[in-house]
């Protein structure tokens, strides 16, 4: 029979793995020693439930049991995720959202079609509640986060072998693996806590800029509500409002189909130049009282796990929020043209998303401090300035024509100076042309041949020089094919 690894004895008279003991105390919910399990969950930010909890600690048990694909343990980040998602009022979506939903996204694509040349997606319009939003994300979350997520869980199993009393490494014998997985279960519980968190904040498939979900257009009819409160504003104003918002979303990346890999491509780069500080996590470790679980919170708050960005990372992060701006900018500007003379309340909508997506909700927060990474469009409303520029510059279909290749996208540069945008660009034209002529005649040899002087080219004798004019010949005589005379 195999041994429970997480009690290794296999007799009543031969003694437990000291650390294996105390693990299974603590998974177990019974605690070691002075050390309460729902202070520490407490501490950690997690449900203080006790059922809750239990059912956590033992799920917590199962997985560190078990070996993990990676550094993070990416299951019980998919279980605690639904776990927060469920915590709060998550009612199943009805018949009736669903067809309202549904209807206002089709709606959504009618005033898109006055507003843009980009064609409507065909997508059918979803419903969701918090946990389908969940489910059909977490696998972009998961590539999104997976470089940072290793890089912390590492540091986070380093510093803790590093910081174990060296008794305590002599100690360990059957719990080994156990450490190893407790780095990657830790991060796996506060991703799974953050993404949670979040299903209960977005409105939409694609609220925070990203399409997170690959060829969907959805809205969830409890946020949506939820956005609502407060506004004294028509319900179904904002629900047609926000339905423009996601159908503007998903037509630019059906439409523009190099969009969503460049952006999660940009996001992907950038996390993986990412470097954890495991200084601060060892100093953590040292200071540690868990009798005092407020401070470990506000410590936790503070950013101790924040990867540390180099100069290169923020030359990324630069380009990364230009591009996120940009996507945002056109949104919001195409949204504000579909509706403006159509929803009464639009104006007052408008800006109120503006300064939702710049300062961001607390579950973003928290995102954000846990792997590093702000999805929030800082300039958005240069980037909205910039798209009405080229709008009265060059028409619709020549704003959307940007959109065709990456290497047309405006820079941060374009943001700050847009009306110098058009200009630029014709410089960066004309130069290109000038690159691609000599290009060509290079290939088709023509610096090979020397061209003939200017004035040597009017001294032949094939009839069309000087010689020629003085022939004698009358105007409009006939040539009878003879000698010219001498």
């Amino acid at each position: 029979m195999t041994s429970n690894p997480l009690n290794p004895s296999n007799g009543d008279d031969e003694p437990k793995d000291p650390l294996a003991e105390m693990l299974q105390n603590l998974m177990s919910g019974k605690g070691i020693g002075d050390i309460d399990p729902a202070e520490l969950a407490k501490a950690a930010g997690l449900p203080d439930d006790p059922n809750l909890l239990a059912q956590m600690f033992s799920q917590v048990q199962a997985m560190m049991s078990a070996s993990s694909d990676g550094p993070v343990n990416w299951q019980l980040a998919h279980d605690n995720a639904r776990r927060v998602a469920a915590s709060g009022s998550d009612p199943s979506v009805t018949a009736a959202q669903s067809r309202e939903i549904d209807e206002a996204l089709r709606l959504a694509e009618l005033w898109l079609d006055q507003v843009t040349e980009l064609p409507a997606t065909g997508l059918i319009g979803r419903a969701w509640s918090r946990a389908e939003w969940v489910e059909e994300t977490l696998g972009t979350w998961k590539r999104l986060t997976e470089p940072v997520a290793n890089s912390i869980a590492n540091a986070l199993s380093s510093a803790m072998t590093e910081q174990m009393p060296e008794e305590m490494k002599s100690m360990m014998g059957g719990a080994s693996s156990m450490l190893q997985n407790m780095g990657g279960a830790i991060f796996g519980m506060q991703l799974g806590q953050a993404i949670g968190a979040l299903s209960g904040e977005v409105v939409s498939s694609t609220d925070i800029g990203v399409p997170l979900a690959d060829l969907e257009m959805a809205l969830l009819p409890a946020n949506v509500a939820k956005f609502g409160e407060g506004l004294s504003l028509p319900e179904n104003d904002i629900r047609l409002f926000l339905a423009v918002r996601e159908a503007a979303h998903a037509r630019l990346f059906v439409q523009v189909p190099w969009l969503r890999g460049h952006l999660l491509g940009a996001i992907e780069a950038y996390a993986r130049g990412i470097h954890i500080d495991t200084s601060k996590i060892e100093d953590l470790a040292r200071g540690l009282d868990p009798s005092n679980p407020e401070g470990i919170q506000e410590a936790l708050s503070q950013g101790v796990f924040m990867p540390q960005r180099t100069p290169a990372q923020d030359l990324a992060l630069e380009k990364l929020e230009t591009a996120l701006a940009l996507v945002e900018g056109w949104v919001d500007e195409l949204t504000a043209a579909a509706t403006e003379k159509l929803l009464p309340s639009a104006a007052a909508l408008r800006e109120t998303v503006r300064r939702r997506r710049a300062t961001g909700g607390p579950a973003e927060h928290a995102f954000s401090s846990l792997v590093g990474l702000e999805l929030r469009p800082r300039r958005l409303r240069e980037a909205a300035t910039l798209w009405a520029q080229l709008k009265e510059e060059r028409g619709v279909e020549g704003r959307d024509a940007i959109w065709q290749h990456p290497d047309l996208l405006p820079t941060a540069e374009d943001l700050e100076d847009p009306k110098g945008f058009s200009e630029r660009r014709k410089l960066a034209e004309a130069s290109d042309t000038e690159v691609d002529d000599a290009l060509q005649k290079l290939l088709s040899g023509g610096f090979d041949t020397p061209e003939p002087d200017a004035e040597q080219a009017g001294d032949g004798d094939d009839g069309t020089g000087p010689a020629a004019e003085d022939s004698g010949d009358e105007p409009g005589a006939p040539n009878d094919g003879g000698s010219p005379r001498p």
